[in-house]
């Protein structure tokens, strides 16, 4: 596997676009630490956002790697650029020459995709830590180590999405069309949710639990929205008589989901690259 690994590191290290965007993708999440600087004044008001618990433990945990998340598309124009460039350059064609199987080439990509969902992880691991150390109320090593499975929720997603963009690399075998197909595939599952819940069942619990299978939303709802968690959110909405009844936890079952879907998305990659004519 370490093999597999070298030679897809050994051709990312010559590619000036992905170093690029990641560094870009890494600089921007290390920006979060910005927010704490982020004041406001409006005569005898003052208004500081890092003082609204935003980076309190374990809250930082949820908040951190939910904003992260989103910055996630960087990464996914490397993983798609990895798989159309071996096209383009017909790279593929010579690893193959080579040696290479068409299993082994998928799983060097896949094991790329860990290792890229590995380091975001741990650097978001450590970004929130420090953030966490130096602003949280609550610094007791109990109190610190709650709500980690954010941090495994986060690694989960990254590999799930990135397997969904190595699958679309694969198949639409140009960046440019299988990042637009991946906005587009967004829309569908909205189209999809919309006539469920309008038209068919007319009937939104419904339409809820079917668009839960949905891959995008399946992802999305791993780590489901932070803001409306924040104690002075909850006494905002508490005082204009609304309850936020919300379960903002992990659930296993939405794990097992993603994880069916990343299985299939590194499957459907091999099995059409196994029948392609290259």
């Amino acid at each position: 596997m370490l093999r597999l690994l070298n030679i897809e590191l050994h051709k990312l290290r010559y590619n000036r676009s992905a170093k690029i965007i990641s560094i870009i993708y890494f600089v921007l999440i290390t920006f979060i630490a910005l927010i704490s600087s982020i004041e406001f004044n409006f005569g005898n008001f003052h208004f500081r956002v890092a003082d609204q618990g935003i980076f309190n433990f374990p809250y930082i945990w949820h908040f951190n790697t939910y904003v992260a998340a989103i910055l996630k598309l960087f990464l996914a124009i490397v993983i798609v650029s990895m798989v159309s460039n071996e096209y383009s350059y017909r790279t593929l064609k010579q690893n193959l020459i080579d040696g290479l199987s068409k299993r082994e080439f998928v799983l060097s990509k896949f094991l790329t995709v860990l290792l890229f969902a590995a380091i975001s992880t741990f650097f978001i691991f450590l970004v929130s830590l420090i953030l966490g150390l130096s602003f949280s109320d609550y610094n007791e090593l109990g109190i610190i180590l709650s709500d980690l499975e954010y941090i495994g929720a986060y690694f989960i997603k990254l590999v799930a999405f990135f397997s969904f963009c190595l699958f679309l690399g694969v198949f639409v075998k140009r960046s440019a069309f299988a990042l637009g197909f991946l906005i587009v595939w967004q829309i569908i599952e909205w189209l999809l949710y919309g006539l469920m819940k309008w038209q068919l069942f007319k009937d939104t619990q419904i339409a809820d639990k079917v668009s839960i299978f949905f891959p995008l939303n399946a992802m999305a709802n791993l780590i489901k929205e932070p803001l409306s968690r924040l104690g002075a959110i909850q006494s905002a909405a508490n005082q204009l008589g609304e309850n936020f009844n919300k379960d903002y936890g992990v659930g296993f079952f939405n794990v097992l989901i993603v994880l069916v879907w990343t299985a299939l998305f590194i499957y459907w990659s091999y099995a059409i690259l196994k029948k392609r004519d290259l």
